[in-house]
């Protein structure tokens, strides 16, 4: 279904038991040749997806992104209802900004006007987390790049446009994108007891670059979390899995 801030829409294992849901929270503009990979590996092992496509304003826009995030709890909510299974986050690039970390607020009450009783239900079925590619130090040189996270087959004028609409976008709300980027990152942190945390990221990834994924790790593992990291040396940023 399309939405406020993007679409959400299931994808169900065909035949056999639905052993858990993955969430899966994608990079804006991301399309069916880069999500079949996952689709068919998850449901291979039993699981069916729940997947959260963002636009590009999600990015910006957190009252956006809090719509989107409400959208993905009130279909995991019917879930859980039916039948309590287990249920894992697992977010690629820029994922986490567009929806996963309103996700979390949503979730602990941390979001003003959004306490359901419901989503204690829904707490006691999240069992952990997958960050492929992430997450991102969400600054405004690097979200023109989540137009199409693959830069190199961007054609120049749309990475020109892209730029220059993040660029005014950078000026006008300066202050406000700050601020959202500490919240950002402070609600990340405040999850870590969503576990076990798999982080997967490569040496070489010039969009998550190698230690901002490191220092989230540390400082996850500094607060307690079971985190595993999984490196490579090269490989594409999203194209880990």
């Amino acid at each position: 279904m399309w939405g406020d801030g993007g679409r959400v829409f299931w994808e169900r294992r065909a035949g056999g038991a639905e052993e858990g849901v993955v969430v899966m929270f994608l990079w804006p503009s991301s399309d069916e040749k880069d999500l079949k990979p996952f689709l068919d590996l998850y449901s291979s092992v039993g699981w069916s997806s729940l997947v959260c496509q963002s636009d590009f304003l999600t990015l910006f826009f957190p009252e956006k992104a809090a719509k989107l995030a409400s959208t993905v709890l009130d279909e995991l909510i019917k879930e859980v209802k039916i039948k309590p299974r287990p249920i894992t986050f697992a977010t690629f690039s820029g994922g986490s900004k567009s929806c996963l970390y309103k996700v979390h607020q949503l979730v602990e009450g941390k979001s003003e006007g959004q306490l359901k009783d419901d989503y204690q239900l829904l707490r006691d079925c999240i069992c952990g987390q997958i960050y492929d590619s992430g997450p991102v130090d969400f600054t405004s040189d690097l979200g023109s790049h989540f137009l199409h996270p693959k830069v190199s087959q961007a054609s120049r004028i749309v990475s020109w446009i892209a730029k220059a609409l993040v660029s005014g976008m950078d000026t006008l709300f300066m202050n406000r994108f700050e601020a959202q980027r500490a919240e950002y990152w402070k609600t990340l942190y405040s999850s870590v007891g969503i576990g076990p945390i798999l982080i997967l990221f490569s040496e070489d990834d010039e969009l998550a670059p190698f230690q901002v994924v490191y220092d989230f790790a540390q400082h996850l593992l500094e607060l307690g979390g079971d985190v595993r990291l999984v490196k490579w040396k090269s490989s594409p940023h999203v194209g880990m899995s």
